[in-house]
């Protein structure tokens, strides 16, 4: 009756096994560690990882290891945090602006658990810490973007629509300047443009011989602009940090113009910042094969044309005219050419852009198209006590080729320096593009340390509460309490463990839904236990009371953990981060408690009392 077959043992023993394997990794320790990265993906060699020890040598801090798993990683790891951020100043200085440097927690894990996927869990960044970054979004760059926009349409309206003639149409400060040849076509030009953008103020302006129209943006579509670009670049940092794989990222806005990106169990923080940072993006110029490019490196730059650099220095002359954006760009995927095995980025448009890129292909069969990177990038630095900002955009082709037939929606770019560099172009691109430049005016990473009293009173919370559970049940059950007690560890090692296989990230409310746990796990048994009693108390055998205690007290224990499964998935569908920790931790602890109060207990009691004969139960 009360026996269980030898799968079912054999199923317990091997569920404890790997579940105490994939937990034995949180037992170790992270170590402060200094990480070096390449600023373009590409690889660093071993005279780089020499320089970095021998100036720590000369500097006396000792380190645990230099560790590169990575070609373009370099990892260093120290005892403790203050040999860490001495090293981290030293190793800047001595690597310069081509290297980024940044400090990280790496788990000791040995290899050999490592090898067989067992990592520790994230924790938080109010436990482990982990990366936030204020950033500021460049509202006016915003509205020049806008304003461009705005100038290219008017161009096609005037030229097409209208056949009116101008002489030029260009971005000068907050304002678009349309300048025409006398009053009447200027004033044909206001009713066109008028009817088309009412969100457009016009006004006149005579200057000499020429007949100029101020075009500026109204206060309330300033505003909208604005607000749409504070949207769109949330929007497309959270797609990023979806890129990145962080669990329970935060992101949200912070005034009119400030966005907060926290990343709690980051592993890879120097990644993090490379990609939540940057703005970078592409365009596709026609190249001025009209003009002479010697011309215009001594300073002759003809109008409606703009010099640009490539990756070697070469000069080369383009279009302004811009024949597609990188907003216009709704997939992206790295690999390589078939011919060279080059790395490229494989570019999916949307209808526009598809249109603009088949529009302009036909008519230029034979010619070359060059492809722009461009990117926003800002230092500080200290002066006089303050600190000072200084954005830099950096426009330099990765590209030219010539146009060999027509295509539209789908083609290759080629041009980039290694494969880590297309990844992270498709990435950017694949994610969308920025509305406006963004740049980070505060950045934390956040240590342990920080965390050092929550981790300290969450796990005195757990052990405190764990052991009071085990002597009330030690006390009151008896034999069986015992029992119960074990089942309830073996359901913390089983926590520990799915989190951990999971690679979840655990927070404050995480431990609060496993202190729950404990509190809960032990209900089942109390049902069981004291059903058990009322058997014996009927007068039933001890053998038959066990079996009837845990037959009839399972439908009560199914129906009250089902409910609050229930109420942990509403909590995980609708909650904000926080409120997700918290729901996973408790789903994951009532799933465990069920499995071991009910079948691990089972077990035990059946291997100690199922084939004897039984005068009483120590229950």
């Amino acid at each position: 009756m009360n026996q269980y077959p030898a799968w079912k043992y054999l199923l317990l023993v091997v569920v404890m096994i790997v579940g105490a394997l994939y937990a034995l990794p949180n037992l170790y320790e992270s170590d402060p560690s200094v990480q070096v990265s390449t600023t373009r993906g590409g690889k660093i060699d071993e005279s780089v990882e020499a320089r970095i020890k021998t100036r720590l040598s000369e500097k006396n801090i000792a380190y645990k290891a230099v560790e590169k798993n990575d070609p373009s990683r370099l990892l260093v790891r120290f005892s403790n945090t203050e040999d860490q951020l001495a090293a981290a100043d030293f190793i800047k200085d001595t690597l310069g602006d081509k290297y980024v440097v940044a400090l990280n927690l790496a788990p000791s894990t040995p290899h050999w658990l490592q090898s067989l996927g067992a990592l520790p869990m994230y924790l938080g960044l109010d436990l482990r810490g982990g990366v936030h970054f204020l950033m500021e979004v460049d509202m006016d760059a915003a509205l020049q973007k806008a304003l461009e926009r705005y100038a290219s349409d008017l161009r096609t309206v005037l030229r097409k629509k209208g056949k009116v003639r101008y002489l030029s149409i260009r971005p000068q400060g907050d304002k678009l300047v349309v300048k025409f040849r006398n009053a009447a076509d200027r004033e044909k030009g206001r009713e066109l443009i008028h009817s088309e953008y009412r969100d457009l103020v016009l006004k006149d302006v005579d200057e000499g011989k020429t007949f100029i129209l101020e075009a500026s943006v109204s206060k309330k579509e300033l505003r909208e602009i604005r607000k749409l670009a504070l949207e769109q670049n949330i929007t497309t940092l959270r797609n990023r940090v979806n890129e990145l794989g962080v669990a329970e990222p935060v992101i949200q806005q912070q005034g009119d113009r400030r966005v907060v990106v926290q990343l709690p169990g980051v592993q890879d923080t120097v990644a993090a910042k490379r990609i939540i940072g940057a703005t970078a993006t592409l365009e596709y110029r026609a190249v001025d094969t009209e003009h002479d490019v010697n011309d215009a490196v001594n300073g002759r730059v003809p109008a409606g044309s703009k010099l640009y650099k490539d990756r070697n220095g070469r000069y080369y002359l383009l279009k302004n005219r811009v024949i597609v954006t990188g907003d216009q760009i709704i997939n992206a995927r790295s690999g390589f050419d078939s011919q060279g095995g080059q790395p490229q980025v494989t570019v999916t448009l949307d209808g526009k852009g598809a249109h603009k890129m088949l529009e302009f292909t036909k008519e230029n069969v034979g010619k070359p198209m060059a492809v722009v990177f461009i990117e926003n990038k800002s230092t500080t630095r200290m002066v006089n006590g303050k600190r000072v900002v200084k954005n830099r955009k950096v426009e330099e082709i990765i590209s030219v080729a010539t146009i060999r037939d027509v295509f539209s929606k789908r083609f290759q770019t080629t041009g980039l320096d290694s494969p880590q560099e297309a990844h992270e172009l498709a990435l950017l691109l694949r994610s969308g593009a920025l509305a406006a430049p963004i740049r980070i005016i505060e950045e934390r990473t956040i240590g342990p340390s920080l965390g050092a009293d929550n981790i300290k009173q969450g796990f005195e919370s757990v052990v405190i509460g764990f052991i009071l559970v085990l002597i009330f049940m030690a006390l009151y059950y008896k034999v069986f309490g015992l029992v119960a007690d074990l089942a309830l560890a073996m359901n913390l090692v089983l926590i520990v463990a799915i989190l951990s296989m999971l690679q979840a990230t655990l927070t404050m409310p995480g431990i609060a839904g496993i202190v729950l746990t404990v509190g809960m796990a032990v209900d089942a048994n109390v049902l069981i236990f004291e059903r058990i009693r009322e058997e014996l108390r009927n007068g039933n055998t001890p053998q038959a009371s066990i079996h009837a205690g845990y037959a009839k007290a399972f439908s009560t224990i199914a129906d009250a953990n089902i409910t609050t499964l229930i109420a942990a998935v509403v909590l995980f569908s609708f909650g904000s981060g926080p409120v997700k920790g918290f729901a996973v931790t408790l789903s994951v602890g009532i799933l465990t408690s069920m499995f071991t109060a009910i079948m691990g207990t089972r077990a035990v009691i059946n291997l100690a009392y199922g084939g004897r004969r039984l005068q009483r139960l120590p229950v």
